[in-house]
């Protein structure tokens, strides 16, 4: 092997470990049967975190919870959008959380990436608004009379704070010493890219008041959009990503589109590196499960389909007697008395 061939692959090897490390605070999304990170020493013990988050965890204790809740919600998303793909954001008991697939840059690890950020963002901003922490309460900004003529009044979501603690915590790796790097950037780029799909999707809420339930008056707030609604818009964005290459910039380094016919991304798109594997067979050493025992649906010509699913492979029909409530009668009052019935399905899963 040639010098240089050597030199790509360490700085491979290096960008795969750099890039791991830098997801791996995911992993106390697998914490939720330890109780409350409340004191200094739990935050040493803490697997997954790098020096610098493990001392923002000692100065943040009562924030923590809600980053363990945003990773969790984070994983939640990812397998709800993925739920009917080949890669299904399927998550080890081990670190990498979601195995070597984010060690690759792929669009997989640049969904990853943004889903995480936007879900430590929603979980500090909701636990700032419901009076959970102390550090920061509604957003006191939002006041006074709107250009439509409603009063702003109650809790606006802090979203602020929320997003400011999101780029401390979770872009605090890509930040140090390897921020130059072409991961790095590619990193930087999608956790901004989550954080902005929360903000654009900010929504009014309002109330009315007034005699008979008139709307003489009308107070309303901002509030965070629903996290589905936020792992949508980051999977349409999945969808239309932008494959990029570094290059130098004036006096720094930038990803611009691969492509050159393509239009330049936006803050909002995402962006990866490398093309994905085809995800049909099992490969441990790249972190790919296959999709061979997967539930396929036998009539669909999309991605879900046994055709698209199983890889061409074929699929197994098996009929599985499926237990569920049916013949359900209110009773006065109040409870509900169903039978429980009994019914033959085709279960379809990929060889």
């Amino acid at each position: 092997m040639s010098p240089r061939s050597c030199l790509r692959s360490l700085r491979l090897l290096v960008f795969a470990v750099f890039s791991a490390a830098a997801s791996n605070w995911l992993y106390l999304a697998k914490l939720s049967s330890v109780g409350s990170i409340s004191e200094e020493e739990t935050c040493e013990k803490l697997k997954g975190l790098i020096q610098r988050q493990v001392q923002m965890c000692k100065r943040n204790l009562e924030v923590m919870d809600s980053v363990r809740r945003g990773a969790q919600l984070a994983i939640e998303e990812c397998q709800y959008q993925f739920r009917n793909r080949r890669w299904n954001c399927s998550t080890l008991d081990s670190l990498p959380v979601f195995g070597k697939v984010v060690t690759q840059g792929t669009r997989e690890a640049a969904f990853v990436y943004a889903i995480s950020s936007a879900g430590v963002a929603f979980a500090v901003t909701r636990a700032c608004s419901s009076g959970e922490l102390e550090k920061c309460g509604c957003d006191r900004t939002v006041h006074g009379v709107s250009p439509q003529g409603f009063q702003w009044s109650g809790c606006s979501d802090n979203i602020a704070y929320g997003v400011a603690f999101s780029q401390s915590f979770v872009d605090v790796r890509e930040r140090s010493k390897g921020a130059s790097s072409s991961r790095a950037l590619m990193n930087l780029h999608n956790n901004e890219a989550g954080r902005k799909a929360i903000l654009t999707h900010m929504r009014v809420e309002c109330k009315c008041h007034g005699v008979s339930g008139s709307c003489e008056v009308k107070t309303c707030w901002r509030a965070v959009p629903p996290f589905r609604q936020v792992g949508h818009a980051l999977k349409e964005k999945f969808d239309g990503a932008t494959e990029v290459e570094p290059r130098r910039v004036g006096s720094s380094r930038a990803l611009v589109p691969r492509n050159a016919q393509f239009k330049p991304h936006t803050d909002e798109d995402l962006v990866y590196l490398e093309p994905s594997p085809d995800f049909c067979e099992q490969d441990i050493r790249s972190g790919v499960l296959g999709t061979r025992g997967r539930t396929c649906n036998k009539t669909s010509k999309a991605i879900d389909g046994c055709e698209l699913l199983c890889c061409g492979r074929g699929f197994h029909t098996a009929q599985v007697e499926l237990a569920e409530r049916c013949s359900c009668k209110f009773h006065w009052c109040c409870f509900v008395k169903c039978r429980q019935c009994q019914r033959l399905v085709e279960l379809h899963t990929c060889r």
